[in-house]
């Protein structure tokens, strides 16, 4: 039987948690709670950069690292970056961002590489990951994959604005939606 809770945020430890548990023994649903559930997440994100774009810059230290796959549908970035990120792609939103735009799907934002300004078109369903280091804030997801995805590519960082994410030691402030079951 599958086991899902959903604790409130804690605001004096800033961080959510869902747990959901689907294994092989676990009964089809006829509603979609990973769909649901991934959906409202993803919404976060929306809502968070549609804030950024309204008030024109990122409030006090706030940042985000973007994780998303290049192949998944409705991806559409330079083909330098496609080829040098053939699976997945880490993008940072801080200080060089310009012509940020968030619709109900994606968004869209200006960045530079290597000093070379492009173009991003990210749709929600791509993101892998979310993270603000600001308050140590991650939401974690499944992403949508075109049929010619590679499977096989290797994950590199962009080089936009920072380092790599540095990984959450705790865990405590990471939602992580994971509903894979064996078939």
């Amino acid at each position: 039987m599958a086991q899902m809770s959903f604790n409130r945020l804690d605001p004096s430890r800033r961080h959510a948690t869902f747990c959901g548990a689907m294994n092989d023994q676990t009964p089809d649903s006829l509603i979609p709670y990973d769909e649901i559930v991934q959906e409202a997440l993803r919404a976060v994100v929306g809502r968070v950069l549609g804030e950024v774009q309204a008030n024109g810059g990122l409030p006090g230290g706030h940042h985000f690292y973007i994780t998303f796959k290049t192949g998944a549908p409705g991806v559409d970035i330079p083909k330098h970056l496609s080829e040098r990120f053939p699976d997945e792609m880490t993008i940072v939103i801080q200080n060089r961002f310009w012509d940020l735009k968030v619709t109900d799907s994606g968004f869209e934002v200006g960045l530079s590489f290597n000093q070379k300004a492009s173009l991003l078109k990210i749709p929600f369903a791509a993101i892998t990951v979310f993270f603000d280091p600001e308050v140590k804030f991650q939401l974690q997801f499944q992403a949508e994959e075109s049929d010619d995805a590679d499977e096989d590519g290797g994950h590199e960082d962009a080089e936009n604005d920072r380092p790599a994410i540095q990984p959450v030691e705790d865990g405590s402030n990471v939602v992580s939606v994971d509903f894979s079951r064996k078939k």
